[in-house]
């Protein structure tokens, strides 16, 4: 085993305060609609993943079972009947395809990145790396909006959780309220990460009409000077404010709104305090977290990290920058591991493709030390 500490892409979120996370209601729910799911086939994802809530008590990471993590409780509770249902079958396949090594026509989950443009320099952050940040070397871009409804429309119907962000800020891209309407209505779980610095009021309300499930706000402090030591470039006072407008606007003109609020931070240090960042954000949001700090931006340089565990995102999601390329994961943010691209094939073609097929060959054979910079990263 590695010195390196391992990263569970799975169980990254290691703070939640907010909305209650007791699975209760949803499992009760859940056997008020026995009559329809009891009609499924037996291989039917969301009837596996009832029965296995039902079969297990869902305390235990190491039995490898489907079980309701607690932000997702909350995402299952603002859903219909019969949206609860589609979800499920979302879930399993994104909680236990890396477990099973299932593999489906499509992954369970599409990242999308609308710019790879950020306007922050977090230290934590790989936008530190002049190899991705200088615009001379190719990775700099905002994505075409025909490319963008190509994608969307190829995914409609067959992928739930789309994630709307990656390398950039999404917010920058000047055609982002366009982006969030055509996909408004077409997914069951839409996220949107943001560093909140150019949310204005329009875009508040943009966002709002989009019925997008989830808005990641990424703060990772409670006060300056800490936000300025992490969050290079930005301007606690102003994101304070804008996410406090957002609030107000939800509340005042979407009072309906299903959207879920998370104030969300990576882990980076001991000055950062889940209890006073909840001291803070909790009365704009409905959760506020701590994700594990994975020390990605300094991936191509780190010393080998010895870990043969198979990368659970090569079952999990797939990731499509801003000019069509393609990548197993984020940790590769310079495109080393694969040359595929949307542009010329689909996403379907590319998931069960040659590249994807000979990557997830190598990790489960234990030859993960072979590709780089697998063999250096800590993620499993």
């Amino acid at each position: 085993m590695s010195s390196k500490t391992l990263y569970d892409k799975g169980n990254s979120i290691v703070h939640l305060h907010g909305t209650s996370k007791s699975p209760v209601d949803i499992i009760e729910r859940l056997a008020r609609l026995r009559p329809i799911w009891e009609r499924l086939e037996s291989d039917d994802l969301a009837k596996l993943a009832i029965l296995s809530l039902q079969s297990n008590d869902s305390s235990s990471l190491a039995k490898n079972c489907f079980f309701l993590r607690e932000h997702v409780v909350e995402e299952m509770r603002r859903l219909s009947d019969d949206e609860l249902i589609r979800y499920l079958r979302y879930r399993y396949s994104y909680d236990m395809f890396p477990v099973t090594k299932h593999l489906t026509l499509y992954p369970p989950l599409v990242q999308i990145e609308p710019t790879s443009v950020c306007n922050y320099r977090c230290v934590f952050c790989y936008q530190t790396d002049a190899r991705l940040n200088k615009k001379a070397n190719g990775h700099m871009g905002m994505m075409e909006m025909s490319l963008f409804k190509k994608i969307i429309d190829e995914l409609v119907g067959k992928v739930e959780a789309i994630t709307l962000a990656s390398r950039g800020e999404p917010l920058i891209h000047p055609n982002i309220d366009e982006m969030l309407n055509y996909v408004s209505g077409k997914f069951l779980a839409v996220k949107v990460n943001t560093n909140a610095s150019l949310l204005d009021e329009r875009l508040s309300r943009v966002i709002l009409k989009s019925n997008i499930q989830t808005l990641v706000f990424s703060v990772d402090a409670d006060s300056d000077p800490l936000y300025s030591k992490l969050r290079v470039n930005g301007n606690f006072e102003k994101v304070h404010s804008n996410i406090k407008r957002f609030h107000e606007i939800k509340a005042e003109e979407f009072p309906e709104s299903r959207l879920i609020i998370r104030v969300s931070g990576v882990e980076y240090g001991e000055e950062q305090k889940i209890d006073t960042m909840n001291s803070v954000w909790k009365k704009f949001a409905d959760q506020v977290a701590f994700v594990e700090y994975n020390p990605w931006e300094t991936v191509y340089d780190s010393a080998l990290s010895e870990i043969s565990t198979p990368c659970s995102d090569l079952w999990r999601r797939m990731f499509i920058w801003w000019d069509g390329r393609t990548c197993p994961c984020d940790v590769d943010y310079l495109t080393t591991l694969m040359n595929d691209s949307v542009v010329a094939k689909t996403v379907a073609e590319i998931w069960g493709g040659s590249q994807y097929e000979a990557l997830r060959k190598n990790h489960l054979s234990g030859k993960r030390s072979s590709l780089s910079p697998c063999n250096k990263c800590v993620v499993i």
